[in-house]
């Protein structure tokens, strides 16, 4: 990671986990943390047999897929079980995204073409992934169990980012999803809204 590149995840973190979200996460750690995945998390290349490194099976089909399609986070499968704006106890003082209740372990997909801007801790959020999308919004996947991307990645609809769990601050397995006009916590918009100005329909 560049020094640049670096910077832009501290400032993101910074942004992302105002108003006390991860008061005891240090921006340091969280910054490393964000460019390289603990082991756990990371995806060894596959090999061609001929010494050349292949993208995972999941990324080499979503490279198939039209460059600004959108798609569902998680199957239609996982209800949702809390939707954006309620009010309550968050930092926000309502709900900032949806979550979807689902099993740890379902896949959890890119919801369409963007650049990997954080891939790891994310403290309150627990294991989180944030795309920086081509329309220029910041998507969050949050309280996942398994990373399956690398900060920097290029990602499209379907690319399979990781796995919902229960880590963070979570009342229970599912997958938190937010969508933000900025990279600062507070510019959230209603994620169902985004995604059906863009074709897809959740309910």
């Amino acid at each position: 990671m560049t020094p640049e590149t670096r910077r832009e995840s501290g400032s993101i973190v910074r942004r992302i986990l105002t108003g006390g979200l991860a008061a005891a996460v240090s921006i340091c750690g969280f910054a490393g943390s964000a460019s390289v995945n603990s082991r756990p998390h990371t995806l060894a290349p596959a090999s061609d047999g001929a010494g050349h490194e292949q993208a995972p099976r999941h990324e080499r089909h979503a490279h198939s897929t039209p460059a600004f399609s959108y798609s569902r986070p998680i199957t239609k499968a996982a209800r949702i079980s809390e939707r954006w704006g309620v009010p309550g106890g968050w930092a926000a003082g309502h709900h900032t995204g949806i979550d979807f209740a689902a099993p740890t372990g379902t896949p959890v997909r890119s919801v369409g073409t963007g650049r990997v801007e954080l891939a790891g801790e994310a403290g309150a959020y627990g294991r989180a992934v944030i795309v920086h999308m081509k329309d220029g919004k910041h998507v969050l996947f949050a309280h996942l169990s398994k990373i399956t991307v690398r900060s920097g990645r290029v990602v499209r609809a379907n690319t399979v980012v990781g796995e919902s769990g229960n880590t963070g601050r979570s009342t229970g397995p599912h997958l938190h999803f937010e969508v933000r006009k900025e990279r600062g916590y507070g510019t959230e918009v209603d994620p169902v809204t985004y995604l059906a100005r863009h074709g897809v329909r959740i309910a």
